[in-house]
């Protein structure tokens, strides 16, 4: 597989999964074992991004004035060309890249209520960050889906708290030191190859760098406020420089070119883990992430279930697209709720027998697997786990 699959969206997102609030991501996982066609889980392997349909742009009060220019006269504002109605929600939750290279940006004439805390320029197609220096009160600025290549022009807005520049065409992080009140930087789909600049950001929660061109996780160790950690579908092939992050819930590093499970010992706190479509072949060093409760490992080359012996707290465990024969080492995991399986080796029914500690155990994806191939395997799976009440895509009664 050579560490490459179809990224497919939820959300995010891979990821879109966005959060509820802009601060808990990956929740709205999309089990590929419903959809046997896709190859990945979305939100395990990218984290889903803030969603912009969430934005509370219904409230906008927006008045043109006789120029082409907009004022905008609310504290949470969205701000579109008025030519350009029909195409500001164009292509909502398509998180593929939606920019093209000879899209021609459009120059948008606007004026800003001095107090609005949020603006919307999503969809707008503009080429260049500007005239936003009047915005002495801005908390969130939302340029998702444009031509943008530089990040310029906000030194001055230091009350911001929530930048989102994803799919845009950026290639360098910079110009961010003044945005000391940053607490969630999307800059995912771009075209960035380093993680840099970031060196002031000391109340960064959420950083979201999936799809890009990153090879190496560096320069975030200082982030000591940082919660969630998104660096899906990048070119990535050890995982380190993760010290210090001592508050980290949420690590993506799905569809990377990662070989071995290390450098996570620091992470206490970890939740959730996504490490899909990589290049594993062994379960391990995980004995320190004992408050893990999401594991992500689809796509990859294991044989084995094992070394997850600390992880008691873990609910989801995603093994889909594997080389596993056996189903052995999970019985103390009996705060199990979601297993999958499918596409794996498994043909032993005796194997299924061990499922019987699993007393939480709600959902299961076995489809794919020899075992399958008996017609009456979702019975034979309920008779010995009479509390299942899904097997793989089917509600089981």
């Amino acid at each position: 597989m050579d560490g490459e699959c179809e990224l497919k969206s939820e959300i995010t997102t891979d990821g879109t999964s966005q959060p509820t609030d802009s601060v808990e991501t990956g929740e709205a996982a999309v089990n590929p074992a419903a959809q046997p066609d896709a190859a990945v889980n979305p939100a395990a392997l990218c984290s889903v991004e803030p969603d912009a349909a969430a934005n509370s742009a219904d409230s906008a009060n927006i008045v043109q004035d006789n120029a082409s220019a907009l004022v905008v006269d609310t504290n949470s504002a969205l701000v579109v060309d008025s030519n350009d109605a029909e195409d500001s929600d164009a292509g909502e939750g398509d998180v593929s890249m939606s920019v093209k290279d000879d899209e021609e940006p459009k120059e948008l004439n606007m004026v800003f209520d001095v107090d609005t805390t949020e603006v919307d320029l999503n969809h707008a197609r503009i080429g260049k960050m500007e005239n936003f220096e009047q915005l002495e009160c801005i908390e969130r600025l939302l340029l998702r889906w444009n031509l943008i290549k530089k990040i310029e022009n906000i030194q001055t807005l230091t009350t911001l708290k929530e930048l989102e520049l994803y799919d845009n065409q950026l290639t360098v992080i910079e110009n961010l030191d003044t945005l000391v009140n940053l607490e969630i930087l999307d800059l995912s789909f771009n075209r960035i190859r380093e993680i840099k600049g970031l060196d002031t950001l000391v109340n960064l929660q959420k950083l979201y760098l999936c799809s890009n061109k990153i090879s190496k996780i560096e320069n975030v160790n200082h982030l000591k406020q940082l919660k969630g950690l998104e660096l899906g579908d990048n070119k990535i092939r050890v995982i380190e420089n993760l010290e210090g992050l001592d508050v980290l819930e949420d690590l993506y590093l799905g569809k990377n070119k990662i070989k071995k499970i290390q450098n996570l010992e620091s992470l206490k706190r970890l939740n959730i883990l996504s490490l899909q479509c990589n290049r594993l072949t062994i379960i391990e060093n995980l004995d320190q992430l004992t408050e893990l409760t999401q594991l992500y490992l689809s796509e990859n080359g294991l044989v084995t279930i094992e070394n997850l012996l600390n992880n008691v707290k873990l609910e989801t465990l995603d093994l889909a697209y594997n080389k596993i024969c056996i189903i052995q080492n999970i019985a103390h995991l009996t705060g199990l709720q979601e297993l999958w399986l499918n596409n794996n080796n498994v043909s032993d029914w005796n194997a299924v027998n061990v499922l019987e500690n699993n007393k939480q155990l709600e959902t299961i994806y076995l489809d794919r697997n020899p075992l399958t191939s008996d017609p009456n395997y979702r019975r034979k799976i309920k008779l010995v786990c009479p509390w299942i009440t899904q097997i793989d895509a089917t509600l089981a009664k």
